[in-house]
């Protein structure tokens, strides 16, 4: 597992560390944060094995729009404000059911393209249910802020390639 994401900037490489990102984002999320740093960990090398990318040349689609996923993201690629940042409802893949269908990202970097779909484990039907429920009660509340604990630490505890398949 890499200890952080480096991406390069007018030259100078960057660095950013989960932490560094649930900073950013500020915790609410921190489920999220950590699919999308295993998405650029899995990603990058991937679209630039030479690496590091350009932050500002990265293209983030995806049917997932969590905001841990959407501020991890603009912290590492500024593709938020750069307007590379798009939830394309049609890369959900519902024929691998609800825990999977939406955790599916599609990065490009300059001529390359690389699709990531999430393997199976990482994500629960409890907490697709919660997530989903409109008015949650203060209960509900507290268990959704666990299972996203729960998500985090799963996902954080592999290797990128264990958790997201790439095409």
């Amino acid at each position: 597992m890499a200890a952080s994401i480096e991406v390069v900037e007018r030259g100078r490489v960057i660095a950013f560390s989960f932490d560094d990102m649930l900073r950013y984002h500020g915790g609410g999320s921190p489920g999220g944060v950590a699919h999308a740093f295993k998405v650029l960990e899995r990603a990058l090398p991937l679209l630039d094995p030479d690496g590091p990318c350009e932050r500002r040349e990265i293209f983030v689609d995806t049917a997932f729009g969590g905001p841990g996923a959407r501020d991890a993201f603009e912290l590492v690629t500024r593709a938020v404000t750069g307007d590379r940042l798009r939830i394309d409802e049609s890369l959900a893949q519902p024929e691998r059911g609800r825990t999977l269908e939406r955790f599916v990202f599609r990065l490009h970097y300059r001529d390359r393209s690389v699709t990531l779909a999430l393997r199976e484990g990482f994500v629960t039907e409890e907490f697709i249910d919660l997530a989903r429920t409109q008015g949650r009660s203060a209960e509900q509340e507290r268990r959704l802020d666990t299972l996203k604990l729960e998500m985090a630490d799963r996902v954080m505890a592999r290797p990128a390639a264990e958790v997201y398949d790439a095409d």
